[in-house]
């Protein structure tokens, strides 16, 4: 087996022991968020990144804005700001300005327009990325992927492709933030995975080059997990391919998942995650519609959060949504 694309950092950036997974402090939910026109879809991305618990404790000890010597914008000093005035503000509705203010900065989203959570999601993470890798000047890629960001969110796959002539097998690994699924006739979280995991037979192009026939052959192709993150974030990919239509199918997930069965070494010990926000999509298409999410605050309990409302609710209606983010931490 010839494997590419895992090579050890040369430096890390943010020490992963130094990442705390459960709340320092238990306390009430905090504020909903403004809408200005049409920013539901950022909304529920703050909230949620907001109620990540390492994230959360991160931002909250003010690590980054004491060392930050970045001019002008800031996505780590943004969030650092934007938490700490949902956490710790009297009020019960605040306006996220600064997010509103240097959203070109982000990514293609204007206030005014509606837009998606996920690609604001990897947008934003993008830019907080960035802002941790800012004054870092030539680090090995591997180096840069020790960020908190990559510590809290990454991952890695690993593609095992299989020549369909020799059997000859090479790896390939990538780095990911996030879990594009497939939900096309998926009734579950749990099944989109069992898809995702099952070989493909790339048979039809012949567009792999083994390195013993060496020649264009079919091959297999399998993805599995290989280095699981402390927080698994799963898109359910509520757009037709061919169609761009929206798919409106109920896709149940659960409250506890075992991420074991869908990594490289599927025998080993259960890896259990929970999980801890989910965002909802209403409407029949993509481009329009609304979104709201539900999250658990640092006292344990859930909420839903609408824009400006936020309203206690229980795990069993947070697990009869039609989601399309799903968050779960380890």
């Amino acid at each position: 087996v010839t494997g590419k694309g895992m090579t050890p950092p040369r430096k890390i950036l943010f020490p992963p022991e130094k990442i705390c997974m459960d709340w320092r402090q238990k306390r009430r939910p905090g504020a909903g968020l403004y809408n200005f026109g049409s920013t539901c879809y950022l909304n529920v991305i703050l909230q949620c990144l907001t109620y990540t618990p390492p994230l959360a404790n991160y931002l909250l000890s003010r690590q980054h804005s004491r060392f930050c010597s970045q001019q002008g914008f800031c996505m780590m000093c943004i969030m650092e700001a934007h938490v700490r005035k949902v956490l710790y503000s009297s009020a019960s509705v605040i306006r996220p300005r600064a997010v509103i203010r240097d959203l070109k900065f982000i990514g293609e989203f204007k206030p005014d327009i509606p837009g998606d959570a996920y690609e604001f999601l990897r947008c934003t993470l993008n830019a907080m990325q960035k802002a941790c890798l800012s004054g870092s000047n030539d680090l090995d890629v591997s180096s840069q992927e020790t960020t908190i960001i990559y510590q809290i969110f990454g991952g890695f796959l690993r593609s095992r492709v299989t020549c369909l002539s020799c059997k000859t097998v090479s790896d390939f690994y990538k780095v990911f933030l996030d879990v594009l699924l497939k939900i096309k006739g998926a009734s579950s979280l749990t099944t989109a995975l069992e898809y995702f995991v099952t070989p493909k037979d790339m048979d039809g192009k012949k567009c792999f080059k083994c390195s013993k026939c060496k020649k264009k052959v079919a091959v297999t192709k399998m993805i599995t997990v290989h280095r699981v993150p402390r927080v698994l974030t799963v898109c359910l990919g509520r757009a037709d391919d061919r169609t761009s239509k929206k798919l409106s199918q109920v896709v149940e997930y659960p409250e506890f998942l075992d991420l074991r069965p869908y990594t490289s070494d599927p025998d080993g010990e259960p890896l259990l995650y929970s999980l801890y926000a989910v965002v909802v999509h209403t409407g029949h298409t993509c481009l329009g519609g609304h979104f709201f999410c539900y999250i658990k605050a640092s006292n344990e309990e859930w909420y839903k959060m609408n824009d400006v409302s936020v309203e206690s609710c229980d795990i069993h209606t947070v697990l009869g949504q039609q989601a399309y983010l799903l968050f779960y931490a380890r």
